[in-house]
């Protein structure tokens, strides 16, 4: 089993793609930051945003049953789901009532986390996935390496190579004509298809309505050419009222991508004449964090991405180094409640440099609960050389003498540790010792 440093050290290998990748995610965090800075009262509405979701979550039992009652007076089908497996059932059979064997899919995070493509495939259904990203990583059998921009460590050549390989066209680069190819591809899915599913974004109790976010229209297109629509909503997407709603669509875009507000922004109330809407309201796993102290903040996430954009380890290392469907700062405090084993090395996966927490537009405290995992994962208990440092820091001489010792040795000791800590180093490397002490340098200027 292959945890962080192991797929990361893969990534890091070509040196060009992974400079190229850091600087486009902190081209895009830039950008942010640049609009950010427009809106006078940005703290505040961060603060709103997360004050909002606290009260949510705190009391999501009954906002949960109101949405549904809600929901179900604007002529909304409503289906529970404890975990994936019944939310891939649920979907399948739909499908199956509609005798439809073809899926028109926006992006949707909670498809890929329940794992639904695969699943309809093995009962014959053709899934289609219409976001641009998506549908080149589809084609490529890959999976999303970021939340938003789910082809962002692919470049311009991979995309024309397998375009030109799926669609028969000649090879090109250009973005406008792959965009072009795209929309001819899909325009007949579009124009045939019985049955679209999307994602949730947001979804309001106190009018029954969801809304969706997305800036090439696909969404609008598929629900809107076919009979019946399909949502997949994670029961944490909720929010209690409708006023609500400009508070979080001022920072969606603006924290995602730099964009003042998303392309489309559709909202859904109730089917049109003949058609139909099911929403599928899925748990999986979701309670279980509710319920512990620290962690249930992380439910707060609106899925901007902006903690990604930032993070200078996902940045360098690409999301597909974390191998979890949501990468990044928030999906290293996801995943170990999946399975603390297999994605145990994420949390770990940080500088705890704060950024990602400086960034969130529903202010999750990511560092401090990134530190928390990593108690709770290795029992807080220090490894040998940590241990080691916090006796030394401890004794004042000790500390001197060493930190002497260390400009002499500075040639030996990283062999040593090479040699009998090699797991420890592997994924740091060892900052060279200064020529002179602080308090000696004090001395000397003052």
């Amino acid at each position: 089993m292959k945890g962080h440093p192991e797929l990361a050290e893969k990534f890091l290998q070509d040196e060009s793609r992974t400079n190229w990748h850091d600087e486009t995610l902190w081209w895009v965090r830039s950008k942010r930051d640049a609009v950010a800075s427009e809106i006078k009262d940005w703290e505040k509405l961060r603060d709103a945003a997360s004050q909002i979701k606290e009260d949510t979550l705190s009391n999501l039992d009954e906002y949960l049953l109101e949405f549904e009652q809600n929901a179900l007076k604007n002529g909304i089908k409503v289906h529970w789901a404890a975990d994936a497996r019944e939310h891939n059932e649920i979907v399948l059979q739909v499908l199956k009532s509609k005798d439809a064997w073809q899926l028109v899919k926006s992006k949707s995070m909670l498809t890929e986390e329940c794992g639904l493509n695969d699943f309809l495939e093995d009962h014959g259904i053709e899934v289609i996935e219409s976001d641009l990203g998506e549908r080149i990583i589809q084609w490529m059998k890959q999976t999303p390496s970021h939340i938003v921009m789910p082809a962002i460590h692919l470049k311009k050549k991979d995309i024309g190579k397998v375009f030109s390989e799926k669609l028969h066209i000649r090879e090109t680069e250009d973005p406008v004509k792959l965009t072009e190819f795209a929309r001819i591809h899909l325009r007949n899915y579009f124009m045939n298809t019985k049955v679209a599913l999307t994602g949730v974004n947001f979804a309001v109790a106190d009018s029954g309505t969801f809304v969706v976010c997305t800036n090439e229209g696909n969404a609008d297109m598929g629900v809107h050419m076919a009979d019946v629509h399909i949502a997949s909503m994670g029961i944490e997407k909720l929010i209690p009222k409708i006023e609500h709603l400009g508070v979080f669509l001022r920072l969606l875009a603006r924290s995602a991508t730099g964009q003042p507000i998303t392309a489309y922004t559709s909202h859904f109330r109730k089917p049109g004449k003949g058609k139909e809407i099911h929403l599928i309201l899925v748990d999986n796993g979701r309670s279980e964090i509710l319920g512990k102290s620290h962690f249930w903040h992380s439910l707060k996430c609106i899925r901007c991405g902006a903690c990604m954009n930032t993070c200078p380890i996902f940045r360098k290392t690409g999301g597909h180094s974390y191998d979890y469907i949501i990468p990044g700062p928030i999906g290293a405090i996801l995943a170990p409640h999946r399975d603390p084993i297999k994605y145990g090395s994420l949390p770990f996966a940080s500088s705890l440099c704060g950024s990602c927490a400086a960034v969130c537009p529903v202010k999750i405290d990511i560092d401090k609960q990134l530190y928390a995992w990593r108690q709770e994962l290795t029992g807080e208990k220090s490894s040998l050389p940590v241990s080691f440092m916090g006796y030394v820091l401890k004794k004042p001489g000790l500390f001197n003498m060493g930190s002497k010792g260390l400009s002499i040795l500075q040639k030996l000791i990283p062999w040593m540790i090479d040699r009998f800590f090699k797991s420890y180093t592997r994924g740091r490397e060892l900052p060279k010792v200064p020529g002179q002490t602080f308090k000696d340098w004090y001395k000397k200027h003052t």
